[in-house]
């Protein structure tokens, strides 16, 4: 993410016109990377530059003029001709409306292509004017309040702008002109206009992914929010086509190929955020599925203290991604945070004498600092290619995305016995179960003892919604459930997930991670040696002071955090 703010084209102009020197830059990008705030407000607010003299250099840069919006009378028919969405998604409201054009007032400094975007999106020729931030933000609010394009209210416009002309008919039958008339429909504006009002919203509700899905008669999207799936309102059936086909061109697809699954990236901006979407299309009995992995650059804070880790498991870990050489261990299963964690202990080692190299399928964030390689099986470049090249580039510290078999296994070890630090991942239940998925892949036991330093399991629970959340007192099948004794708890309620407006009815927002971090101390590598039972390793580690996954999980909810469903549900 460091590199995408320090080339934000907002930093460029700064640095170009000596306003920001190095210092404050890495100042900004520790800000903007911990806060998650727009850069356009950490550079005022931080007394960078101030406001009036920011739109002065934008407004020079991109050829345009300031206008103060409290001295215009804009007629409001001219501001609510666009989109409410589109207004909220660009920071931008409109002072004049032509024939064929229209004239936007806007405090960003919107790039060429942004403009380019928006001139698609509204079919008009659009020039661009700077105003203040606060004048921009009223008049949206006055003008359009809670109002909004839903995507229910888009769907009518959709369906009878996609059919007129018999162009789904058309692509559906496979004529020769398939691919025209796929380009033509994934650019109707109206299809445009839903789809970035889908990952708009999407983005907006802190959405992990967003799933098209056709069936045979119905064609669903879903988001994932703090890892549950709910349904938006199914638009109609002959929209399929459509939206995936623009989904395609975004992502740079081949439109016209729906036999094959295919891989793709988006990156937008959205109100000076920095948002990459990652794009999987697989082809299915009714038409093709395609999952968006939402990477919002802007509010991944990768520090290691905001994890969520209790202290003892905090100052133990950091302890030991500080070790000159070894191997640690994140597990758990897909989407329980593994890679995050890995990020952000790379962070926090991170320095100008260290070379650290990551393998990863695929690289999810930019870091600065880290020499970063994305695998890609078609041309051979695997985690096993690509991990034996490492080796003679003279790294510190490796990371390998994933262990996933013994070779990569071996040379992982084979990294750690030569003097470097390796992190990766397995997909095991607990921390204990590492080991033993390690030995079951065919490595010797020595090996594994003499080179694993610790291993972190770790899961993400929902968070109570703060807003609603109900207490209560357990009852005695409850505590029993959760092995939890009336002298711990200690007259403490238990809190439930009620619903309300702010969590969209479910009753939690936002996740938290729970952690069981298993140190491999002389007791335990010599279990390993032994080849012991995963039970009698797990068992020594608690009699060491180790606490599971489930205690660690109780504490969330002796503090109101999270639901005991919850911890039970995950561990």
């Amino acid at each position: 993410m460091e590199d995408a703010v320090k080339t934000d084209p907002l930093i460029t102009l700064l640095v170009e016109n000596g306003l920001l020197n190095e210092a404050q830059l890495e100042d900004v990008v520790e800000e903007h990377t911990r806060t998650g705030h727009p850069l356009r407000d950490i550079v005022i607010d931080g007394g960078i530059v101030n406001e009036d003299d920011l739109l002065v250099m934008i407004a020079n840069q991109l050829g345009t003029i300031v206008v103060d919006l409290a001295q215009m009378e804009i007629p409001p028919e001219v501001v609510k001709s666009i989109p409410a969405t589109v207004a909220r998604m660009y920071d931008v409201i409109p002072v004049e409306i032509g024939p064929t054009s229209i004239t936007l007032a806007s405090a960003q400094f919107l790039t060429p292509e942004t403009i380019d975007e928006i001139r698609f999106v509204l079919t008009r020729d659009v020039t661009l004017v700077l105003a203040r931030e606060e004048s921009v933000k009223m008049i949206i609010a006055r003008s359009f309040g809670d109002e909004g394009d839903s995507v229910g209210h888009m769907l009518t416009e959709l369906e009878s702008e996609i059919e007129r002309g018999g162009v789904v008919t058309m692509v559906e039958k496979g004529s020769e002109e398939a691919a025209d008339a796929l380009m033509e429909m994934a650019n109707a504006t109206p299809v445009i206009r839903f789809v970035h009002l889908v990952l708009y919203q999407a983005v907006q509700e802190g959405a992990s992914d967003i799933h098209f899905e056709p069936f045979e008669k119905e064609f669903k999207i879903r988001y994932r929010v703090d890892g549950a799936l709910y349904e938006l309102q199914p638009p109609p059936h002959s929209l399929a086509l459509p939206v995936i086909s623009r989904l395609k061109v975004m992502s740079n697809l081949n439109i016209a190929e729906r036999r094959f699954p295919q891989d793709g990236r988006v990156q937008m901006i959205y109100a000076g955020r920095h948002v990459d979407f990652r794009v999987s299309t697989l082809p299915t009995q009714f038409g093709e599925s395609v999952v968006l992995r939402i990477l919002d650059q802007d509010v991944v804070a990768l520090e290691i203290e905001n994890l969520g880790m209790s202290q003892d498991i905090l100052d133990r870990f950091t302890m030991d991604i500080l070790k000159p050489n070894g191997i640690i261990v994140v597990t758990g299963p897909t989407g329980s945070g593994k890679t995050t964690t890995l990020y952000s202990a790379l962070k926090r080692i991170n320095s100008v004498e260290s070379k650290i190299l990551t393998v990863e399928d695929p690289v999810e964030y930019d870091v600065e600092g880290l020499i970063q390689v994305q695998v890609n099986e078609a041309i051979e470049v695997t985690f096993q290619s690509v991990l034996r090249a490492f080796l003679r580039q003279d790294p510190d510290i490796i990371m390998l995305g994933e262990i996933r078999d013994k070779e990569s296994a071996t040379l992982a070890i084979q990294a750690s016995l030569t003097g470097h630090l390796v992190f990766s991942t397995l997909h095991t239940n607990d921390a204990a179960g590492a080991i033993t998925r390690l030995i079951d892949m065919g490595i010797e036991p020595f090996l594994i003892s003499s080179t694993l330093e610790s291993v972190l399991a770790q899961r993400l629970v929902r968070k109570l919604c703060t807003a609603c959340r109900q207490p209560y007192e357990p009852d005695a099948e409850m505590l029993e459930r959760v092995n939890l004794s009336k002298d711990r708890l200690g007259g403490k309620p238990f809190y439930s997930n009620k619903g309300c407006s702010v969590c969209h009815q479910i009753g939690y927002k936002g996740r938290k991670g729970i952690y069981e971090f298993l140190p491999i101390t002389n007791d335990i590598r010599r279990m390993i040696n032994d080849r012991r039972p995963t039970m009698e390793i797990q068992q020594k580690a608690i009699e060491n002071g180790m606490r599971v996954l489930r205690e660690d999980g109780i504490d969330a909810v002796l503090e109101g955090l999270t639901t005991a469903e919850e911890i039970l549900r995950y561990t």
